[in-house]
């Protein structure tokens, strides 16, 4: 029941915001060529602004069907990791697969390994889920009151990369502020001070209030992680990366553990 509960707040949440997102990305794609313009004068004398606003409607075109996959690959992902942590928590499960094979004491040990590795696993995953749509938040109320255009999209950039440590928010903050000095030198240093101003906040305060309990993966191991995932599986790969070489190195963590015992 609170399963699909959750799921259906999901599809209410993405129902809400897709229709008005696609609306902005469209937008914004075929005005990519004036704010390129705008921004980079000396820089886009070469480009062939005529082959990029004959080839946009497409591009918009294929924007829509990547949002649509998109959902289609959350609502799959969240449920698979919900059904991942209805099977850790089902420790009659475990004795199932594991009876035949080992001693009610190693038994004993896989139950206590899997439990850590779910309850870490588990707290990252709420934690990044509050991290994405707090951030996300913040961005939009904070773009949106200094004026800037493509406010929605901007803040569902920056709310889906939070899960990508350090790299992620530099990378949300590039396009927010790009698009603020093609207006007005003001508006991007504005667009630029409400990044940083989110960073400070999501670092000094959310990051310690929600993250607390959770020890996550050192940057470099995250991205080689999120390298390897997409090699193997794509998007998909990417946004199941981190979950699973949270989960494999807790198993191995308690695993040593117990050996050293």
């Amino acid at each position: 029941m609170v399963f699909l509960t959750f799921l259906l707040v999901i599809y209410f949440l993405f129902s809400l915001i897709i229709p008005p997102l696609v609306k902005e990305i469209i937008v914004l794609l075929k005005n990519l060529p004036s704010i390129i313009r705008s921004v980079f004068p000396d820089y886009s004398l070469g480009l062939n602004f005529d082959f990029l606003s004959q080839n946009l409607p497409g591009l918009a075109n294929q924007t829509i069907n990547i949002i649509k996959g998109a959902f289609s690959n959350a609502v799959f992902l969240i449920s698979s990791l919900f059904f991942t942590f209805y099977f850790l928590h089902e420790k009659r499960i475990i004795d199932i697969l594991f009876g035949n094979f080992f001693e009610d004491l190693e038994i004993k040990k896989v139950e206590i390994v899997y439990e850590r590795a779910q309850r870490r696993v588990s707290s990252w995953f709420w934690g990044e889920l509050i991290l994405m749509f707090v951030v996300g938040a913040m961005n939009y109320i904070g773009l949106t009151l200094i004026g800037m255009r493509y406010s929605l999209a901007l803040a569902v950039l920056a709310g889906l990369l939070e899960v990508v440590p350090n790299v992620g928010p530099v990378t949300a903050a590039i396009p927010a502020v790009l698009i603020g000095f093609s207006r007005s030198p003001f508006l991007g240093l504005s667009a630029a001070a409400v990044v940083f101003i989110v960073q400070q906040l999501e670092n000094t305060l959310l990051v310690p209030l929600v993250m607390k309990k959770v020890v996550g993966l050192h940057p470099v191991v995250t991205l080689i992680a999120l390298i390897i995932g997409g090699k193997l599986a794509g998007i998909l790969g990417v946004l199941l990366a981190v979950p699973t070489t949270l989960f494999l190195e807790t198993v191995l963590i308690e695993l040593q553990r117990f050996n050293k015992k």
